[in-house]
């Protein structure tokens, strides 16, 4: 694509003119959602610029959420953000599929701790005791959409890591530990920085905020099954509160 010339005499930042040219390209359609952007070194050359001033035209265009930058694979035109309900009964592959997206979900780790406070307190436990922590990683068409981490109870799903290593289902192995069916009784958020690891797993950048929310769900005694903390890529979803959460 050819990018019109700069005007550097008409007395508007170079920088603002970039990110005007993008977004007018963006609002007629020539850059489509999910479309990658050239790269740093490509619009410096294109417009006779510094890659500073390239950078500034995409942090720019970032802030206003009509770009958004990954780490490592670089920058692209956002897509639309997915409504993601919290309620009762709140499922991530239902949430995804229902808008006609699809879930995937990846196991990132398996690994049985000792319960610190936090966790023991959510779960009803004595601190110290062992739960099965489970960080996993929910994506919508490939884009990563949330990471959480879990707290299982043990030795009530001492069998939960064998059926998550067959599938990346939360929902699928609790139905095989006997819960079939779970609710949640508690969410709390909180919007924040992420780490770089954090960043990372999400593929954003550390300049952009993220959602980390804090939930407890129960089984049909009202018994504690699962304490998560997850993390939401803010840029990507924006949380729906349904009537009971």
């Amino acid at each position: 694509m050819t990018e019109p010339a700069l005007d550097r005499g008409q007395g508007l930042a170079l920088w603002r003119q970039i990110a005007g040219l993008l977004e007018r390209e963006i609002n007629a359609g020539q850059r489509t959602a999910g479309d990658r952007l050239p790269t740093e070194a490509e619009l410096s050359a294109q417009f006779g610029v510094n890659r500073h001033t390239v950078r500034r035209a995409l942090e720019a265009l970032s802030a206003r959420g009509l770009v958004r930058v990954e780490q490592g694979r670089g920058s692209f035109v956002a897509e639309d953000v997915l409504d993601y309900p919290l309620g009762g009964r709140t499922r991530f592959s239902e949430t995804i599929r229902r808008q006609n997206r699809e879930p995937q979900g990846r196991i990132l780790q398996l690994q049985e701790v000792e319960a610190d406070s936090q966790v023991a307190e959510a779960l009803g436990l004595k601190r110290g005791r062992p739960v099965l922590r489970v960080v996993r990683l929910g994506l919508a068409d490939g884009r990563p959409i949330l990471v959480g981490r879990h707290h299982f109870p043990l030795p009530r799903f001492d069998r939960l890591a064998e059926h998550l290593r067959a599938e990346a289902s939360i929902t699928a192995a609790l139905a095989a530990c006997g819960v079939p069916d779970y609710r949640r009784r508690v969410t709390r958020l909180t919007a924040r920085m992420p780490t770089p690891e954090e960043a990372g797993l999400l593929q954003q950048a550390r300049t952009r905020p993220i959602l980390a929310g804090e939930a407890i769900n129960t089984d049909a005694a009202g018994q504690p099954v699962d304490y998560t903390l997850g993390i939401y890529a803010a840029g990507r979803v924006q949380i729906v509160v349904e009537g009971g959460a």
